[in-house]
């Protein structure tokens, strides 16, 4: 087991340190991190570092460029709320409530979008912010967003919700997965049957359309004009919707199949969307540089349900682990605690927020992970 051993802003020992478990025990060839710390040092510099008080929302870039980006912002948000819950800093929990104002303002005084993905992150992150802090704000406007992302359903390609409100035509797997996910947790914690039955029709719809069920590969998106399913794009974060909604609706019927499902699509971004290091492959900058945080966020999810298989969990484990030791020991400008798009490399220049919070999700996963005596 790797255990405790990074300082904050931290100094990674490796080798000739004694196990906590076993004192006095010498394992060589060791990396041994404090996660906990770690992902205190790292969702404390993204406070530092991009949020600004002004206009009280994160900067798009770490050289202090604003550039508010509405969907990015959602996923700040979950950052927030990740290190709020596991550390209780009030620090995190100030931020969120002036996410909500500032966002909101710079949003059109509104969290009402014309991309229905965008929107979806954004409820996503305040349903979790709702239960993170019990301020009722976040809940009406989760609920009042869902109503909105509802009106995206139309019957081109048979059904699923559109990507953008000017296109209806184009059905994506970021505008599907997502609202799969908000519906089934909607209907959990507030008991609407509505709500489940769209989280049903929406997960069988993009299992039907963009699935590959030989292989476990999510396609991005089909064209209801020509009937053209977009197969060479194939991202992480598309897979890791689909398998949080296949979990989400494992945990409301209990029925096997979604349960193979998120491990089938789990098991395709291991073995086909890594590096030759076996990391997640880098996606760019801008968007991209957000693909991997979103399937690290519901891959952490699916490790952490008790009903995977033992053997599983253990290799799920030692990925998550391999890449989050890669993203600390080799990967981070341990000068500013900046993230690259590659997790083996340090980056060099300003970092897009995206970027960023990519690796924040995996840190604060890695803490999750430990914390739940996974590593």
């Amino acid at each position: 087991m790797k255990k405790y051993l990074l300082p904050l802003f931290g100094l990674v020992v490796m080798g000739s340190a004694c196990s906590e478990k076993d004192p006095g025990i010498k394992k060589p060839d060791e990396i041994i991190v404090d996660w906990d710390a770690a992902a205190d040092s790292s969702s404390l510099n993204l406070v530092n570092t991009y949020w600004n008080a002004s206009k009280k929302c994160f900067n798009y870039v770490s050289d202090g460029t604003l550039n508010f980006q509405y969907w990015p912002a959602a996923h700040a948000l979950d950052v927030m709320v990740d290190a709020y819950e596991r550390s209780g800093n009030n620090l995190f929990k100030t931020t969120i409530d002036d996410w909500y104002y500032g966002v909101k303002a710079l949003n059109g005084n509104s969290f009402y979008n014309v991309f229905y993905d965008d929107m979806e992150w954004n409820a996503l992150a305040m349903l979790r912010a709702y239960n993170a802090v019990g301020d009722e704000k976040f809940k009406t406007a989760a609920v009042d967003v869902w109503n909105d992302i509802k009106t995206g359903w139309n019957e081109n390609a048979g059904g699923g919700i559109a990507w953008k409100k000017d296109q209806p035509w184009s059905k994506n797997a970021c505008s599907n997965g997502p609202a799969s996910i908000l519906a089934a947790r909607l209907y959990q914690q507030f008991g609407n049957i509505a709500d489940k039955e769209w989280a049903l029709n929406i997960y069988n719809w993009e299992k039907e359309t963009l699935f590959n069920p030989a292989n476990g590969a999510v396609y991005d998106n089909i064209d209801s004009r020509s009937n053209t399913i977009q197969t060479a794009w194939i991202f992480t974060y598309n897979q890791g919707t689909f398998l949080g909604a296949a979990l989400e609706l494992y945990k409301i019927t209990g029925e096997a199949t979604y349960l193979r499902d998120a491990v089938k699509a789990a098991d395709y971004t291991l073995n086909s969307l890594v590096n030759s290091s076996q990391l997640l492959k880098s996606e760019g900058t801008g968007d991209g540089g957000l693909f991997k945080g979103i399937f690290v966020r519901y891959f952490t999810q699916l490790i952490l349900h008790p009903d995977i298989k033992d053997a599983d969990r253990k290799r799920y484990v030692a990925f998550m682990e391999h890449n989050a030791e890669n993203l600390w020991t080799k990967g981070t400008d341990k000068r500013q605690l900046l993230y690259g798009p590659n997790w083996g490399e340090i980056p060099s220049g300003p970092v897009d927020l995206t970027v960023q919070l990519s690796g924040c999700m995996l840190i604060e996963a890695a803490a999750l992970l430990d914390a739940n005596s996974q590593f």
